[in-house]
């Protein structure tokens, strides 16, 4: 009896980890098609701005959750388009964009995202739910 209250507390710890880790969200527009679409199941891995690389899918808290694709990091140049002064993505920001660039609020209207909205990177994409 006493292993299956073990038990019971080491798959609560497991499952308390694994929440903390990772998240699925669902899709709820257009800005990144046809890389994504709405109704789409994302499982996201919790990450900072370090684990980024460019091309990766995020999620950024800007108001709401948002998926864009990080097209520059600190150090990189600034792409065309974006409405800031530095010739580089200064430390502690990145520069996303959306795939669908007529129906996207991103870097090109905001600017830079600050490393503290950024909520992780997407690890796979499900189908419709």
């Amino acid at each position: 009896m006493r292993w299956l209250l073990l038990l019971g507390g080491l798959v609560a710890v497991v499952l308390v980890c694994v929440r903390t880790r990772y998240l699925v969200i669902v899709v709820d527009g257009i800005s990144m098609e046809p890389t994504v679409r709405p109704g789409q199941r994302l499982v996201v891995r919790r990450a900072g701005l370090a684990t980024i690389r460019r091309g990766s899918l995020v999620v950024v808290g800007l108001g709401g959750l948002m998926v864009k694709r990080a097209v520059a990091l600190p150090g990189d140049p600034v792409p065309p388009g974006i409405p800031v002064d530095d010739p580089v993505v200064p430390a502690g920001r990145l520069v996303v964009l959306g795939d669908n660039a007529a129906h996207s609020f991103d870097s090109r209207r905001a600017g830079y995202v600050l490393a503290a909205d950024v909520v992780g990177v997407v690890i796979d994409r499900r189908a419709s739910a």
